[in-house]
């Protein structure tokens, strides 16, 4: 099979899920008493909701899962006709060889907050023949009366142990080639999202033979994090213009944009912290400019005076 790793290497079973051991064992109680109540998926991007979705209809359901199994993305699909319209056609059918259907909705969290009702009501009137399982990155944006009528499950960010772990069966299905720092690159720009870091992986992988950390770089277009690192040490020294020089050379010369760039200032910065390197109320401080400085970025303002001046005010703390 060519195509997306992310398909080929999709888990098929509970069982192969990585990183989420706090939700699994739960739903596998599911499966064993055949039934299931309202359930939401909530959580960052990349992290198993959908996957954990699928691999659970496929095992509740048994061989007629597709025929009692309907996905729909709310991103698409998001306004109040297609909850009265598909959700309720499919609803109104008796399950095939299986004791209930199964709504898979993702992305509700971008619903209308009409569609969103109109999903409630429609939970509602088919409690005996249907059960629904949302997924959203944000739950604070779904309607109180949906949360009530479910059992909430919140995805966390896997580990870079998980997320190594899932890059190795990889690599060593495809034949690849790799240095272990290679795949420690990948889990710092993956931030927690195995979806980006099997991307990673499979853009870098053709490239050529063998995976390096230089291949890496090469296909995530984001700056060296020690190239970062330098350059804050040397702005807290004092030292701007030397840190300016290095600003420019890394937006430049390594084509990093003025948001990447921001968003790698605040993870060196973090790691800086927990290393002890920069003491807990300087780092509040420097993090208070970070943010107000990704915001005029995001607002459209110039990204290399803004991050100069970002630099300047690094000075006064």
């Amino acid at each position: 099979m060519n195509g997306p790793w992310v398909e080929k290497y999709r888990p098929q079973k509970l069982d192969d899920i990585v990183g989420q051991e706090h939700i699994i064992p739960r739903l596998k109680r599911y499966v064993e008493e055949r039934s299931m109540p309202n359930l939401m998926f909530t959580g960052p991007a990349g992290v198993g909701k959908t996957t954990t979705a699928l691999a659970l209809a496929r095992e509740i359901l048994g061989e007629y899962w597709r025929q009692n199994f309907l996905e729909l993305n709310a991103s698409d699909a998001r306004g109040i006709d297609t909850v009265r319209t598909s959700i309720k056609n499919f609803c109104r059918l008796k399950p095939v060889g299986a004791p209930f259907r199964i709504i898979f909705l993702d992305e509700v969290d971008n619903m209308t907050k009409d569609a969103q009702h109109a999903l409630r009501r429609e939970m509602e009137m088919y409690t005996k023949t249907s059960s629904f399982i949302l997924s959203c990155n944000y739950s604070s944006k779904i309607i109180d009366p949906i949360q009530s009528r479910c059992a909430i499950f919140r995805f966390l960010p896997l580990k870079g142990r998980h997320i190594i772990s899932r890059l190795e069966y990889i690599a060593e299905q495809e034949g690849l080639e790799y240095e272990p720092q290679a795949l420690d690159t990948v889990v710092y720009f993956a931030e927690g999202d195995l979806r980006k870091a099997i991307n990673i992986l499979q853009s870098a992988a053709s490239l050529g033979e063998r995976i390096t950390e230089s291949s890496i770089y090469e296909v995530v277009s984001r700056a060296r994090p020690k190239d970062v690192r330098k350059m804050i040490m040397t702005i807290l020294d004092g030292k701007f213009m030397e840190a300016r020089d290095m600003l420019r050379e890394i937006m430049v010369l390594q084509g990093i944009s003025g948001e990447d760039m921001v968003t790698q200032i605040y993870q060196e910065l973090s790691r800086l912290a927990m290393e002890g390197s920069i003491e807990g109320e300087r780092y509040i401080k420097l993090i208070e400019a970070v943010g107000e400085y990704d915001f005029r970025i995001r607002e459209g303002a110039n990204p290399r005076i803004q991050l100069e001046a970002l630099l300047a005010r690094f000075l006064e703390h």
